[in-house]
């Protein structure tokens, strides 16, 4: 028999809690995404590109590390086992793998004469001594002010009114075109949704259960005429009840969503349940009584409104000045001599933006890497043996708060010393795909991944090439991680939709850079636009100076001159006021809008610095 030990908690999130970590816990590996296999004789870790380094750092000599995505290897772990297993049994906890997983396992297993079986209990539970506690956190409503007035935005009755509608139109089950109407069983009646942050956004509530993701574990039950949250009672103080009775909103403990199903409370018809919901609830609604669907709320919150979006363009902008402060710090203690260590950097950098107005916490864990801990796209630094940022090599933050008017994600490198020609060519690489993407006006319709090939062409050219994804959305005081759009989805792009921009480059073993910033998807007016044809472009949220001393000027063309040059000079307008009263930080701004591009030779071979 194969045990297999998932990176998932039982509602299927990115980041787990604490007590959720598992394959963590048994692995010893820290990335957020990967899959154990135990057998009797062997120990695996499968992991993607973006944590195979991460992971031969990490593991030790008990595990064997796969590697999956490449183009003349396995897909994903299911690819994996399924091609490695005859006559076999393959464990796992049904609460950690998602019903489509399960359903695409099921019959490459079948077709190997083995099967799935799931323990009754979880096997990494009945040895983890001293597993944490989960949390007991209250929650708290999201207030209209950040979620849209009923005019411009939507409070939670709108957002029910839009689900109950999503329901009732989806067509019946099992039915074909007849005269014959549907019967009470084939009807949809109701979803039951299981993503934290769908049920944080369809509520306005949110809670603090998850590090870094302001979400509360529960399950909602959203019917025509009813809806049900289970959640532990003691997180639901007066004021909440109250805001959850005038929606009615029953409240359950979390644990009753057991009894709920087998007793199929909602009588007659099926329930919707998203591709994600774990395989432990198909199991017991069994398939005649559920019909699985993208969940209607995804594409709600992925659709930001306009009072969304002023709320993340302040925190961006707030946001952007920490960074700015940060920056100026940093710079000033290397050009003094100042030994800083990753971790210190990222202190220093979390401190400015606990100060900062609306912060509610870090959106992930710092990304603060020098050298060849950079060209580790997860890295995170531990106090007891980071590296010492060195003028050598490009430094690489990679960071972002939440506030409760935005979530912010924002990528920087900068060199404190003279680039080498490599790293100035990677990075200017680098820079000009960032600016495709920023600078790209499609049709209506168009889709990430249509999109994706201008972020890497420049790379492409040179041999040069970054194995991530060139952006992910991004929620609203919610996950930093959020829907299924993207620059490596065939989702297409639609007006406010907020995404990240960030190609990179990393060289094992030597370095790494990446240029990230968010932008938010508008309508745009082209010269020659047909009436019958509309277009789209971005408008950048991130508002952070690009340092221009790796980039090579020749390389660039007139127009990315000037973008490099206006979105410097747009940074200063922008934050000058926010900076008023740090002279470092406004200084160091002003600087960075004004200095020329790169390294520049002067006449006599000297060469010139811009600082």
């Amino acid at each position: 028999m194969r045990s297999v030990v998932t990176s998932e908690d039982a509602h299927h999130s990115e980041y787990t809690a604490d007590a959720d970590k598992r394959r963590e816990w048994i692995t010893s590996f820290t990335g957020s995404a990967g899959q154990a296999v135990i057998s009797k004789t062997a120990a695996y870790l499968i992991v993607d590109s973006r944590y195979w380094l991460q992971a031969e750092q990490e593991l030790d000599e008990n595990w064997v590390l796969i590697r999956v995505g490449m183009p003349s290897g396995p897909r994903n772990w299911v690819d994996w086992i399924s091609d490695r297993v005859y006559e076999s049994r393959v464990g796992v906890d049904a609460r950690m793998i998602s019903n489509e997983t399960a359903t695409q396992l099921y019959p490459l297993l079948q077709a190997k004469r083995s099967k799935l079986v799931y323990p009754s209990q979880n096997l990494i539970d009945l040895i983890w001594e001293g597993k944490p506690t989960r949390s007991k956190n209250k929650i708290y409503v999201q207030p209209i002010e950040y979620t849209g007035d009923n005019h411009i935005g939507k409070d939670a009755s709108k957002k029910f009114y839009q689900v109950r509608e999503w329901i009732k139109n989806l067509a019946p089950s099992g039915t074909s075109p007849s005269k014959n109407p549907p019967s009470p069983s084939q009807q949809h009646v109701g979803t039951l949704v299981t993503n934290l942050a769908c049920i944080a956004y369809v509520l306005n509530l949110r809670g603090d259960d998850v590090p870094y993701n302001p979400v509360f574990v529960a399950y909602l039950y959203i019917g025509l005429d009813r809806a049900i949250l289970f959640i532990e009672q003691e997180k639901v103080e007066h004021p909440v009840r109250q805001y959850l009775q005038n929606l009615n909103v029953e409240i359950r403990d979390y644990n009753n969503i057991w009894s709920f199903l087998r007793m199929r409370e909602w009588g007659d018809g099926k329930v919707i349940i998203s591709p994600q919901t774990s395989y432990a609830i198909s199991l017991m609604l069994t398939h005649y009584r559920y019909t699985v669907a993208p969940s209607i709320i995804e594409e709600m919150k992925s659709v930001k409104n306009e009072v969304e979006i002023q709320g993340l363009k302040r925190a961006y902008l707030r946001d952007g000045a920490c960074f700015v402060q940060f920056l100026a710090w940093l710079d000033e203690k290397m050009s003094k001599g100042f030994q800083i260590t990753e971790w210190e950097a990222a202190w220093r950098l979390t401190e400015f933006r606990s100060k900062t107005k609306n912060y509610m916490g870090l959106a992930y864990e710092n990304i603060s890497a020098a050298g060849p801990n950079a060209a580790l796209p997860h890295y995170n630094p531990l106090k007891s043996s980071s590296s010492i940022i060195d003028r050598e090599t490009p430094y690489l933050n990679d960071s972002g708060g939440q506030y409760r008017d935005g979530t912010c994600d924002t990528t920087r490198t900068v060199h404190f010393g003279r680039p080498t020609p490599e790293q100035s060519e990677a990075y200017t690489r680098v820079l000009q795909g960032h600016i495709a993407i920023d600078s790209a006006i499609f049709p209506k319709g168009t889709t990430g991944v249509q999109l994706d090939v201008l972020a890497r062409k420049n790379l492409w050219q040179d041999g040069m090439n970054y194995l991530h994804g060139t952006g992910h959305g991004v929620g609203s005081f919610l996950n930093v991680h959020e829907g299924l759009h993207g620059f490596s989805s065939d989702v297409p792009l639609t007006r406010g939709h907020v995404l990240t921009n960030e190609p990179g480059y990393y060289k094992a073993n030597e370095f790494g850079m990446r240029i990230e910033s968010v932008l938010v998807v508008r309508d745009v007016r082209t010269r020659n636009t047909d009436p019958e044809q509309s277009f789209l472009g971005f408008e950048r949220l991130t508002c952070v100076p690009i340092q221009t001393r790796m980039v090579l000027e020749h390389m660039l063309t007139k127009e990315e001159k000037e973008w490099l040059r206006e979105h410097n000079r747009a940074c200063l307008n922008a934050l000058e006021g926010l900076l008023r009263d740090d002279k470092r930080a406004l200084k160091w701004l002003r600087r960075e809008a004004e200095r020329g591009i790169g390294v520049a030779p002067a006449p006599g071979g000297v060469i010139i610095d811009w600082d």
